[in-house]
């Protein structure tokens, strides 16, 4: 780090950002958070004494600058001040996800070498003691919620309200040093670190300074002028950076109030109390809205059915060109303002998103069908495409330039090119300064002049200046007989149907594509109970007939999709089987963002795919699984492959 001194009223730090937000709006709520069913809320006045008693009570620990500093814990008001915290200190936040495994914790707090860890509860305590058999430069653990904590040895550990409480009665002795430390924050200090994904191996620890995340921060929330009043939920990983972006960054930059969920199972309460005006949501969440909202259709009345598949198809029809303040006929908009009071308005509201003046996702490719359908709503849901090392923003979507195929134009301060592989490059204020160390793929990564690799394959469309992604560059291939192969592509589309949580496409240099399902339980579940079904667990479930006659006709109908793009025709999908297990990040199949690890699923189930190629009608395997407890176990199962309908191609590529 270094330790460029800043100018006088210079807004360089989230500390600083913090002083001008106390100063601007500091009897405005900044923090709300939920517990035990009622709502708290602090001002932002109050959030930075909050703070400012931790800094205190972490420099009374003996915090140094330059320290690394775990952050460990569900999304809560402490949790975020925390990290503030430990910049004010010139330490270095390093949030983890708190669903990790030890191992992987291990791992990240080994690499960063973080002398301080904070968590939350009585869970995270545990997974770190384990870790410390390995992981040895671990001084302090500091827990927030005190519950089952009283009889472990607090030689080395301290709850949070103690040390905000040790910090106010020593700020005599520290008050100076805490000053002295935070103004002299620099632009290029680091301002948190955050580690990838680990899609294909160990995580790397990404390194953010305050330029890049307070430039992206405010280009991002100029071209949506995001405002002091609007409210976010901050529910998604803490160690992801679109959620350090969303509650930490744009929320200091511009002011407006971060609200805090009770907890997942009561997120979707939370989420229509609080009626969020700028929301994010990766594709699964939208998915899993709609999919809730179709099962509760299903079992509705014929008049309520009725109403809702009339104005449903109105609203297909002219909703987009409404929000988007495009010509409509008179009746139109009054048959539209008629189902804007019976469903569209009724059912925003079920989904707590009556408020929402600008929504993103990103992180997948949406469906086409589901992307519309929430705009036809009336919601602003645009998409966005971002990286960790890009400070998250590196395109977003304007408003009346809104579809379903593109991932907009570049944020302002970006700039795009496209490699001649078709691999996709960009470069900005928010390029991320290395690969904590890890020299070789930061420069494997980012080129001198600053131009960084996304690993994404995509092209800019001439006319509109729009970017298009493919496929992972990495994934995208070629088929034995030449033709393109991009399993992403072929995924996405199946995975719009709210029975299929998951797919897996193989092919490359192959002469077919196959592919591997996972059923969504909550959606199949509920067709399985209406029509008296019974099953007593997924694997049961995923082998019954019908279920796969029913994943059968999903995967024929993508063929038939895939079928009218000629360049992605050959990626059709001739077999698939319905796996036994759902992919899970605890086995390593995913990433802790829900992200499958492709080449991990190729060799632990090779043995299915074989079969997939041979011709098998069905195949026995034994897999390997981590049980909530981390115990190990293995399930047995013998899966029915099927053959499936593929649609006449057009003339097929030559082979290169």
């Amino acid at each position: 780090m270094t330790t460029t001194a800043a100018s006088e009223g210079a807004l360089v730090s989230i500390p600083h950002l913090l002083a001008r937000n106390v100063s601007a709006f500091g009897d405005k709520p900044a923090y709300r958070e939920k517990e035990f069913g009622i709502w708290q809320s602090w001002t932002w006045a109050q959030a930075e004494a909050e703070i400012r008693s931790i800094a205190l009570g972490l420099l009374e620990l003996g915090v140094e600058k330059g320290d690394f500093i775990a952050i460990i814990g569900r999304n809560r008001p402490a949790m975020y001040w925390s990290m503030v915290a430990a910049q004010m200190c010139g330490a270095v936040p390093v949030p983890l996800y708190q669903d990790a495994v030890a191992e992987e914790m291990a791992y990240v707090l080994e690499h960063c070498g973080a002398r301080f860890v904070i968590v939350g509860d009585q869970e995270q305590v545990d997974k770190v003691i384990e870790v410390q058999e390995t992981v040895k430069g671990i001084d302090q653990i500091i827990y927030h919620d005190r519950r089952g904590m009283r009889k472990y040895d607090h030689t080395h550990m301290n709850a949070l309200g103690d040390i905000q409480a040790t910090g106010k009665a020593a700020h005599e002795r520290f008050d100076k040093e805490l000053d002295a430390r935070w103004q002299s924050l620099g632009y290029d200090d680091t301002c948190v670190m955050l580690y990838t994904s680990g899609t294909t191996g160990r995580p790397k620890g990404v390194v953010l300074s305050n330029r890049n995340i307070i430039e992206t921060s405010k280009n991002s929330a100029e071209f949506d002028n995001l405002l002091p009043g609007d409210e976010v939920l901050a529910y998604l990983p803490m160690a992801w950076v679109g959620d350090f972006i969303f509650s930490i960054g744009q929320a200091y930059w511009t002011g407006f109030c971060v609200n805090c969920p009770e907890s997942a199972g009561t997120m979707m309460t939370d989420l229509r109390e609080i009626g969020p005006s700028y929301y994010f949501a990766p594709p699964r969440i939208f998915e899993t809205q709609l999919t809730n909202v179709m099962i509760r259709m299903e079992d509705a009345g014929a008049l309520k059915q009725w109403l809702f598949k009339t104005f449903m198809a109105h609203a297909k029809k002219v909703g987009p060109k409404i929000l988007d303040n495009q010509d409509v006929s008179a009746m139109d908009k009054l048959k539209y303002a008629l189902g804007n009071l019976f469903v569209y308005g009724p059912l925003k509201n079920t989904l707590g998103l009556s408020k929402v003046r600008v929504g993103y996702t990103a992180g997948e490719a949406i469906g086409p069908e589901l992307f519309d359908f929430y705009r036809s709503l009336g919601i602003n849901l645009k998409q966005l495409y971002g990286q960790t090392e890009a400070s998250v923003f590196i395109t977003q979507q304007k408003d009346g330039e809104v579809r379903s195929d593109t991932v907009g134009t570049p944020t302002p301060g970006v700039e795009l090119k496209i490699a001649e592989n078709g691999e996709v490059f960009y470069r900005s204020p928010g390029v991320f300064v290395e690969y904590y160390k890890n020299a070789d793929s930061t420069a494997d990564t980012k080129d001198g002049e600053g131009w960084v690799a996304t690993g994404d394959a995509g092209f800019i469309e001439p006319e509109t200046g729009q970017l298009r992604i493919i496929d992972r560059a990495k994934d995208v291939g070629k088929m034995a007989d030449g033709r393109l192969f991009a399993p992403k592509y072929v995924e996405n589309k199946l995975k719009f149907f709210p029975n299929i949580l998951e797919a897996v496409v193989f092919g490359a240099d192959r002469a077919m594509c196959t592919a591997f399902i996972n059923i969504d339980l909550t959606a199949v579940g509920n067709w399985a109970e209406r029509n008296n079904i019974a099953y007593a667990s997924y694997q049961e479930l995923a082998g019954h007939p019908q279920v796969l006659e029913t994943i059968q006709s999903h995967v024929e109908e993508v063929n038939e999709s895939i079928a009218q793009d000629e360049m992605l025709s050959g990626c059709q999908i001739h077999r698939f089987l319905v796996l036994h297990k759902e992919l899970d990040a605890d086995d390593g199949e995913m990433t802790r963002t829900r992200k499958v690890r492709r080449r991990i699923v190729e060799e632990k189930f090779s043995d299915l795919i074989n079969a997939l190629y041979d011709g098998s009608d069905q195949v026995s395997t034994v897999t390997e699984v981590t049980y909530e407890d981390g115990r190990k176990g293995s399930i047995k199962a013998t899966l029915e492959l099927r053959d499936v309908k593929v649609v006449a191609e057009p003339q097929q590529m030559a082979a290169e």
